[in-house]
């Protein structure tokens, strides 16, 4: 059985790649909800359409339709023996949501990984990666949201990681290849 991962940290702390990075070495889906909604708006979807008037003012998609893309994806017989979830979840409610939805796949957490960053760090990644990218959702003001909303809902959920022991925290700054190499450590 291969491991049932939560990846961790504020935007542009290097989590989306990590998270790919541990799938390609465990072997196993990394699920972004980031992608998934940047897939549904590219399509035109009308969840694609909702996701993206929020993303644009720099605010969460709500929990309930989160919720369910989660739980569509990990029904998915590649999710079945083990994934990555980046991104997800933001706030005590998803966390309740993801205890449910584990528990309904008989399966539970191996370990809840945050990557920690400095704001300005944060702010100066993403600017360049909206410019790398065209990411019109990455405006300085809707970043700077993104980062409070962490701030306030995300960070939090740590500590209930902790009191569970599934808590690994590890140092997003640096070369990609420098920061793997501690988290594979950490997971060691």
């Amino acid at each position: 059985m291969s491991p049932r991962f939560v990846v961790m940290g504020p935007q542009g702390s290097g989590k989306g790649t990590q998270a790919c990075r541990l799938a390609r070495h465990y072997g196993i889906p990394a699920i972004s909800t980031g992608d998934i909604f940047r897939a549904a708006t590219t399509l035109g979807t009308e969840l694609g359409t909702l996701a993206r008037s929020y993303t644009l003012r720099g605010e969460l998609v709500p929990d309930e339709v989160t919720d369910a893309m989660v739980r569509e994806r990990l029904d998915q017989a590649d999710a079945a023996e083990g994934f990555i979830l980046d991104g997800y979840p933001r706030n005590a409610a998803q966390v309740a949501a993801l205890d449910r939805i584990l528990a309904d796949h008989d399966v539970a957490l191996d370990k809840v990984i945050e990557l920690v960053a400095d704001r300005d760090e944060l702010l100066a990644r993403i600017e360049l990666r909206a410019v790398r990218e065209g990411r019109e959702d990455d405006t300085h003001d809707a970043i700077a949201r993104r980062l409070d909303i962490y701030a306030e809902q995300t960070a939090p959920l740590t500590d209930a990681y902790a009191a569970r022991g599934l808590l690994v925290q590890v140092d997003g700054i640096g070369e990609i290849d420098e920061v793997a190499d501690r988290l594979l450590a950490a997971l060691a």
